[in-house]
């Protein structure tokens, strides 16, 4: 894994999970959705997806969990295409790394594109802001997130 792919799943973990919890957690790989960093929700086994349903305010219902927040209807159908093993970390980053290759992202993070790529991005990740995110959850700044990239020691192009 190239320095600005991880910088750009560093990125996208500060954007879902949150830094406070990152530092209560195994990094973002064992939190459940709805967590916060005063009421961390963490599962104890990579064996699997925890498959844990969620209500949370408003009545959304979610099985996110992981540093990437991936549901469990994703994880089985990218286990199985990707011949995962399990749930652990470098699952998870297999499935985010996929997910960006999906919306075509992956070729412009090398070339710091990064605000490009955050927009293609947004249809993957709830937090991430652009015109293809159709989640209405709380999203977060674009320069926030280009900071964040820079502080995992990703460059910009």
């Amino acid at each position: 894994m190239t320095n600005n792919e991880k910088a750009f799943l560093d990125m996208i973990a500060h954007s879902e999970i949150g830094d406070p919890l990152l530092a209560k957690s195994d990094n973002g790989y064992n939190v459940i959705v709805g967590s916060t960093a005063s009421h961390p929700s963490l599962f104890a086994s990579y064996a699997d997806h925890p498959r844990k349903l969620v209500i949370l305010d408003g009545g959304l219902k979610s099985t996110a969990a992981g540093r990437y927040q991936v549901l469990s209807r994703y994880f089985d159908y990218y286990k199985a295409s990707l011949q995962l093993p399990d749930f652990s970390p470098a699952s998870q980053d297999a499935i985010a790394i996929q997910l960006i290759k999906e919306c075509k992202a992956l070729d412009i993070i090398e070339f710091g594109q990064i605000e490009l790529a955050i927009n293609r991005c947004a249809s993957r990740w709830a937090s991430l802001p652009g015109q293809l995110n159709v989640y209405n959850q709380h999203i977060n700044k674009m320069d926030d997130l280009v900071a964040a990239y820079v502080q995992a020691g990703g460059t910009i192009g």
